[in-house]
This record gives structure tokens, C-alpha cells and sequence, in this order.
């Protein structure tokens, strides 16, 4: 049982570094491919984390770095321009995982939900409006746009999700490894400078 779950994280891992899925439907592709049972028991999203980290290391280890930094620095200019909403980054970008093909999502605290889709309207972005599942799993509305990084030349998806103010602090419960798992603009920034936290 023990190395099925193995198997599915390195070959979840893979998918997630090499064709930028998420976790979820990386793990069930994984399952499809290695031929297991649609019921088998599914690896955690801490076991796929490590593998990415260890796929990572073996095979992008030249690459994953610089990858990584562009995305924070397109992730802390968005989060500078919606300074006002509270921004915080999440995901593979923060936690460093991220290579070139991930996707960057920045939570936004407001005091009005229609807020930051009035600032991108005003700022003349075009975004696409959609509901997702938010970090408590509730549905949440998400604001998903296109935003070219200079350092890697690409488009890179940035999805700007919508939360009330006061759910910031349920936000910042650390978890199980101790880690936060967001950092506001302080933090970026420091990241973005190679300046410990």
C-alpha cells in the first residue's frame, strides 16, 4: 500500500514539474497511468510536495531557481498593485516549488468582495471571474488573468482569489510542518531580495 502511494507521488511529481498540473488531478492521472484502481489510496499533498521537491532537485535543479524567482517578482509586482486588498501569496510560487508552467495565486482580503474586480476594471485588466473552492473549502470567487513575466518571456496564469476581511486570520494557521502557508508583501519582498525572513 505503502509503495503504490510511493508511486504515485513520483509520478504525480512529474506531471506537476512537467506539465504544471495541480496536485489533484495530477494524482489521478498518476493513478490512470500506473494502472491501479480508481479507489486506490491517494499520497497527501505533503507526499507530493516532497516528490516535487525531490523531482526537482534531480532533474531542474539548473533551471527550478531562476524560474522561481521570476514568479515571485511577477507575483510581488500584482500583490504591490492590490497593496489595498491585503494580498497574500500562496501556493507553489510561495512554498518553492514553483517552476515556469505553475500558476500564481494571491489571496485578497476585502472589505467589499466587488472591490478588487473594481480596481482590475479600473486598471483596464482583463480577467475571468469564476468560483473555486477556498482555503476552508467553501466556494470563494476568483479573478484569473494573464500576466507576461519578462525574466522567462511567457504569459503566466495569475488567479487572484476573494476572501473577506475577516478571514485573514484562519488564513495564517500554520500547518502541520510548522510552515506558514502564506506570506503578505513583507514577506515576498524579503523573498524577492534574498533577504531572510
Amino acid at each position: 500500500m505503502e509503495s503504490a502511494k510511493s508511486e504515485i507521488a513520483a509520478a504525480a511529481a512529474r506531471m506537476v514539474v512537467e506539465e504544471g498540473l495541480e496536485y489533484g488531478p495530477a494524482k489521478r492521472r498518476a493513478v490512470r497511468q500506473l494502472g491501479l484502481n480508481a479507489r486506490s489510496a491517494l499520497p497527501d499533498n505533503d507526499a507530493i510536495e516532497e516528490a516535487v521537491r525531490e523531482y526537482i532537485d534531480l532533474f531542474c535543479a539548473d533551471t527550478q531557481p531562476a524560474e522561481l524567482a521570476a514568479l515571485r517578482k511577477l507575483a510581488l509586482a500584482w500583490m504591490e498593485r492590490l497593496a489595498q486588498f491585503r494580498p497574500y501569496l500562496g501556493g507553489a510560487v510561495w512554498h518553492g516549488t514553483a517552476t515556469r508552467l505553475s500558476d500564481i495565486y494571491i489571496q485578497l482580503f476585502c472589505d467589499d468582495p466587488k472591490s478588487a474586480e473594481l480596481a482590475l476594471i479600473d486598471k483596464q485588466v482583463d480577467y475571468q471571474a469564476r468560483t473555486v473552492t477556498g482555503f476552508n473549502g467553501e466556494p470563494v470567487e476568483a479573478l484569473s488573468l494573464s500576466s507576461v513575466s519578462r525574466e522567462l518571456g511567457e504569459a503566466i496564469g495569475v488567479h487572484l482569489m476573494i476572501h473577506d476581511h475577516d478571514d485573514v486570520r484562519g488564513a495564517l494557521k500554520r500547518d502541520a510542518k510548522g510552515r506558514a502557508p502564506r506570506g503578505d508583501l513583507a514577506a515576498v519582498r524579503a523573498l524577492v531580495e534574498n533577504r531572510p525572513q
